[in-house]
């Protein structure tokens, strides 16, 4: 018998559930599937949310040829099989073949070399799937040629209407008297997974001889610390854990961060995932307290990509280490998110014409770059002059946290620019 997860997959968009932003009325995906003009995209997002069963809603749609590999089990010759065959499907009034690949993070730079000529020159659509960041993942002259679309974890509301609608058109599941009498462990458990959802509805409902089926929290959280793989406890725990290290981390406690840092090296965590993150602490919380730590950071995703695990381990203890003990600063991190909001409150304001540049005669007359003052003509190779748009000449949005390295910094400010930074 199938699992319920995939006796219950879509095979609609109106039997999709989520995503409304990709596939809802009027949105991207539902125009580009309904009008069946498909151009090559990635889908991104966490597992269970539907990427794969998005893919083959538009295998169903189309009447277009359509392959698809795993990234798991596919190498460059599965490539070029699959090539090969959409050259000799093509016809010259239909549209592009489709292929599909599953985890397409998983690919080497040499196989997805081996897939760009045929989507440069429309042989094939590409659609991926990926749970890593694409721009880590996907070679650049591939990703151009992709659409990025963001799929996110599904929401309780989507969770509760695929418990309702297994317990209610289920052929197997309508045999039994099933009593969701409390769902708050199942959607915390399942963490925004379908998949995961769908089976430990199964488990709970396989696990009772009775005709009749009470789910409860307790009885859910029983059944599963005595089954723990029957709901893949590593993927469960992947984003929880991560979250712990970040933030042990962020706490300044190199044990806590060691210890998680471990229990993702036993679960066989990619080890580019955990130097990514590594170097995103040390940029959001490290900053400008220590500059060093970015510097660092980088240097261990660097080595993790040269030598791989073991070792890799080593390198990686050291720069979280390094990070755990570091003095902590997000000024930089707030800085750029209130320039972003400010950005979107006042929109597009005009650059001062002295900050322009006047490469011909006409802008020179209208006065650009009149009136700017070149720094390295003066004392200390800085002088004042206003660099911010006239209505927000006043403005501030780097705050220092005078932490013992950034005092620096903040002391220099406050040296140049005078009032402005008391």
């Amino acid at each position: 018998m199938q699992p319920l997860a995939e006796r219950l997959r879509p095979r609609t968009l109106d039997e999709y559930i989520g995503q409304k932003h990709l596939v809802g009325e009027g949105a991207v995906l539902r125009r580009m599937i309904e009008s069946g003009n498909i151009s090559s995209f990635i889908l991104w997002g966490p597992p269970g949310v539907g990427k794969t069963t998005l893919a083959q809603i538009i295998a169903n749609k189309l009447d277009t040829p359509f392959y698809t590999l795993s990234a798991v089990t596919s190498g460059v010759k599965e490539v070029r099989d699959v090539i090969d065959k959409a050259k000799s499907n093509r016809f010259f009034s239909t549209a592009s073949p489709i292929l599909f690949i599953d985890e397409i993070h998983r690919f080497s730079k040499s196989q997805q070399d081996s897939l760009l000529g045929a989507v440069e020159r429309g042989i094939v659509t590409l659609i991926g799937a990926t749970t890593e960041n694409p721009s880590f993942e996907v070679i650049r002259p591939l990703l151009s040629r992709c659409q990025v679309y963001v799929l996110e974890s599904l929401g309780k509301d989507d969770l509760l209407e695929l418990l309702q609608r297994a317990i209610t058109t289920d052929e197997e599941l309508k045999q039994r008297d099933i009593r969701l009498a409390e769902t708050d462990a199942m959607l915390r458990y399942s963490g925004g997974d379908a998949r995961k959802l769908l089976n430990i509805l199964q488990l709970m409902v396989e696990s009772e001889s009775s005709q009749t089926v009470t789910i409860t929290d307790e009885a859910v959280a029983r059944r599963l610390q005595q089954n723990p793989l029957a709901y893949d406890k590593d993927g469960e725990m992947h984003y929880d854990i991560i979250s712990a290290f970040i933030k042990s981390i962020r706490g300044s406690d190199p044990d806590a961060a060691l210890y998680w840092m471990a229990r993702m090296i036993e679960g066989g965590e990619d080890p580019q995932f955990i130097a990514r993150r590594l170097v995103i602490s040390a940029s959001e919380d490290i900053g400008l307290a220590n500059p060093n730590a970015l510097l660092l950071a980088n240097a261990a995703f660097d080595t993790v990509m040269k030598i791989g695990w073991p070792e890799a381990r080593i390198a990686l203890a050291e720069a979280c280490v390094y990070l755990a003990t570091s003095p902590k600063s997000n000024s930089a991190y707030c800085g750029i998110n209130d320039a972003l909001q400010l950005v979107k409150e006042t929109g597009n304001q005009p650059v001062p014409l002295h900050l322009r540049n006047a490469p011909t005669k006409l802008m020179s007359e209208l006065g650009y770059s009149d009136g700017y003052k070149y720094p390295h003509d003066y004392p200390g190779n800085f002088t004042p002059q206003q660099y911010l748009p006239d209505s927000l000449k006043d403005k501030r949005l780097w705050h220092a946290q005078h932490t013992p390295s950034e005092e620096k910094l903040y002391q220099r400010m406050l040296q140049l620019w005078g009032e402005r930074y008391k």
